[in-house]
């Protein structure tokens, strides 16, 4: 994956004014579109298409700035139709339009080309079980949130809040199989994992295909398949979100397994009273890579 990455940076700087077809990149490298998006986003830290566009306006500012050529011919070499649309994606990547930095020089913000490293440290032994699941469905409360990458997510936490004790009893009775207790269900992720983008997020249980499940609950539907399941423990959330990082920067390169389409779910298996923390499990819909 770490070479598939630093391919897919080359072919950016090589094809800077043309729409890459990540999709026919992926399968060249023997991986997915998903997979390929969900790893670039995760250790870049941003999205591959926000790369791509600072990237792409880090090399025009050098022709802006010397002037040689009109706006509108520039903005064609980079692939944009008219000098509207170049200066849109300009001003937001530099924080001034094409014909003030033109004027004054500046201000300019530079993306470097990003080389992608491996650097296995292992000090934090990561405890994974690969659990090959039938189909089942996850039953609960859904709502469309921002996604947030740091900290409590205030939506959900709204969201959650907003259930009575009871409806927590009866959804926990609900529940019938793996994954166990109530789950914090996060669907529809956009595969570049863009801050503020939205998902579907569900709090509820997983059920099995033949359970009956109310009227007035939301389902996701969930297809057999396997699952890579990483135990956590300590603060809340902080040791959740130090493991799906890990799994990126450490887990996936080192094993024979990528991310395919489906819902995240993370099971909470004990807590404190004021789930300052708790002992999770984070299940990943995987596939042999």
């Amino acid at each position: 994956m770490i070479a598939a990455l630093n391919q897919l940076v080359g072919l950016v700087e090589d094809r800077l004014a043309e729409e890459l077809d990540v999709h026919g990149l992926a399968g060249k490298f023997g991986t997915t579109e998903y997979h390929l998006r969900r790893m670039f986003s995760s250790l870049a830290g941003m999205p591959l298409s926000e790369y791509v566009r600072r990237r792409r306006m880090t090399a025009a500012c050098a022709d802006v700035v010397r002037g040689e050529d009109d706006l509108l011919g520039i903005a064609v070499r980079y692939g944009y139709g008219s000098t509207e649309a170049f200066g849109r994606a300009f001003r937001a990547v530099h924080g001034a339009g094409p014909g003030d930095v033109r004027r004054d020089g500046g201000p300019l913000r530079t993306q470097p080309r990003l080389r992608f490293h491996l650097t296995v440290e292992g000090s934090i032994p990561m405890e994974t079980r690969l659990v090959a699941r039938p189909a089942f469905r996850l039953a609960g409360h859904a709502a469309r949130v921002p996604l947030i990458h740091q900290g409590v997510n205030p939506h959900i936490q709204r969201h959650i809040t907003a259930l009575s004790r009871q409806e927590h009893h009866r959804l926990k009775d609900l529940g019938d199989t793996e994954p166990e207790g109530l789950l914090q269900v996060s669907d529809d992720v956009d595969p570049d994992g863009t801050e503020g983008s939205e998902l579907t997020y569900l709090h509820g249980v997983a059920v099995t295909r033949d359970t009956r499940i109310p009227e007035d609950l939301d389902v996701i539907e969930v297809p057999a398949g396997t699952w890579a399941v990483f135990r956590t423990e300590g603060a809340y959330p902080q040791s959740l979100q130090t493991a799906w990082a890990a799994t990126a920067t450490e887990w996936f390169p080192s094993n024979p397994w990528r991310l395919r389409p489906g819902p995240s779910i993370v099971s909470v298996l004990d807590r404190a009273d004021d789930f300052s923390t708790a002992t999770c499990e984070l299940w990943l819909p995987v596939e042999a890579a």
